[in-house]
């Protein structure tokens, strides 16, 4: 880890169970009232696993998946967060999805590894990955890993990506 993570990156503290899930009602309860102002339909669903708190939001057809993208999710993810914190008064890291879009995302991720590990086999020294978020970046590290390659993060702040090159 260098230095010039952000402190959002520095290592949490550590939650109970019991935390982590009042943790994932406080957000739950953020997004079903945002949902409520949109007039969109929606199912909650609270999970907690690896130290997080995860709220999935599915079903509510169409007018929902527009609220799937990347950039929307990671938008509402960002709000959610920041509800809770101001309701606990501690960063939160709760994770939100929509409509599977996490999922999905992670599996544009090892696409994009298994891109760069090709190329590496090619000839390359490196590859550098376009910026992506910490949470991101931590399933690229851990893929890579997986892979027997080497990764690094580079860069500030929204522009901050993975460059991955041989072990």
């Amino acid at each position: 880890m260098s230095l010039e993570n952000t402190a959002a990156e520095a290592a949490p503290e550590t939650l109970s169970l019991e935390e982590l899930e009042a943790e994932g009602d406080l957000a739950a309860d953020y997004i079903e009232g945002l949902l409520d102002i949109v007039d969109l339909d929606g199912d909650l669903d609270i999970d907690v696993a690896n130290g997080r708190a995860y709220v999935s939001v599915s079903g509510g057809g169409v007018d929902l998946d527009r609220l799937a993208t990347p950039d929307a999710v990671q938008a509402l993810q960002d709000l959610t967060r920041l509800a809770v914190q101001a309701k606990t008064g501690r960063f939160s890291r709760i994770i939100v999805d929509v409509g599977g879009s996490r999922d999905a995302r992670a599996n544009e991720l090892k696409r994009m590894v298994d891109a760069a590990v090709a190329q590496i086999a090619a000839g390359r020294s490196e590859v550098e990955l376009e910026p992506m978020s910490s949470y991101e970046r931590k399933l690229v590290h851990d893929t890579v890993a997986d892979r027997g390659y080497h990764s690094e993060s580079r860069g500030e702040g929204r522009e901050r990506r993975l460059v991955i090159s041989a072990a």
